[in-house]
């Protein structure tokens, strides 16, 4: 379970399976990764977070992905931790996610992912779930989803960073009326609080939608894309830092052959094809 990635090999396809806990498919530039515990609810155990936690890296660092999907198998995306494991494993002594080759899925460390991340959602999306569902960029959810972040119901808090991102995203008030009430909400109130950029009718409609947004990114320059992410994730830590960067920014991907390509492809009137340098 500790093993350590390979910087240099390509992101391998995990195929689905009875016993496979995180799956993984190479769709072109992009990825799926898919949670697959619907017997337990999709609940991570700590196996589960570090297998996500390893394909994030994987996807991260692969030059010939340029966009990755998350989405769960089952009824369900997850209903977040899978408690008993994770007293069972912090009672053993070890530790998670320990040395490279893995990123956090719930960003609380570095690295973090530089590349873009949708999430689809349907049905139950709760706790440590709704957590993930906070980190990526771009998030769809089926009309049938029900979120929640009910720790303070059972004596625990939300300690997976929703206390950050989800008044970063939603506003204070908005996330403290769930938070602390531990009050569930669908997903049209996640439409309204901005925590979800688009609603589709079922789940496979949900991951046909993130699946299409993916492709829509992986067809631009992908150099333009770990930039935009970049600057957006340092204006949330520094927004003047964020502003003095943008020249150099800019300046940087003049020099680059996907800029000349974007060019060239504008005046012949044709798609661009980008190479990411």
């Amino acid at each position: 379970m500790m093993s350590q990635s390979d910087e240099s090999a390509p992101m391998a396809d995990i195929p689905y399976g009875e016993r496979t806990k995180i799956t993984i498919e190479r769709k072109g530039h992009i990825v799926l990764i898919g949670i697959n515990r619907p017997g337990i609810d999709n609940r991570l155990d700590p196996e589960a977070t570090e297998s996500l936690a390893r394909a994030y890296y994987q996807y991260d660092r692969d030059p010939s992905l340029r966009a990755a999907v998350l989405f769960g198998y089952g009824e369900r995306f997850s209903r977040g931790v899978d408690v008993d494991a994770y007293k069972a494993f912090a009672q053993s002594g070890k530790t998670m996610m320990e040395g490279p080759g893995f990123i956090d899925p719930l960003g609380r460390t570095k690295p973090a992912l530089t590349k873009p991340l949708i999430v689809a959602v349907h049905g139950d999306t709760w706790n440590m779930a709704h957590e993930i569902f906070l980190v990526a960029d771009i998030r769809i959810a089926s009309e049938d989803t029900d979120f929640g972040q009910d720790e303070n119901t059972h004596g625990r808090f939300p300690g997976g960073g929703s206390t950050v991102r989800f008044p970063r995203e939603a506003g204070r008030g908005n996330a403290m009326r769930f938070i602390l009430t531990g009050d569930h909400w669908d997903a049209n109130e996640a439409l309204r609080m901005g925590t979800v950029q688009e609603v589709a009718t079922n789940r496979d409609a949900a991951r046909a939608k993130a699946v299409e947004i993916a492709e829509k990114i992986a067809a631009c320059a992908p150099l333009g894309i770990k930039t935009s992410i970049a600057s957006s994730h340092l204006a949330l830590e520094d927004p003047e830092a964020a502003l003095a960067k943008l020249g150099d920014q800019y300046r940087a991907l003049l020099t680059t052959r996907d800029f000349q390509e974007g060019r060239d492809a504008e005046a012949q009137k044709r798609p661009p094809v980008y190479e990411g340098r």
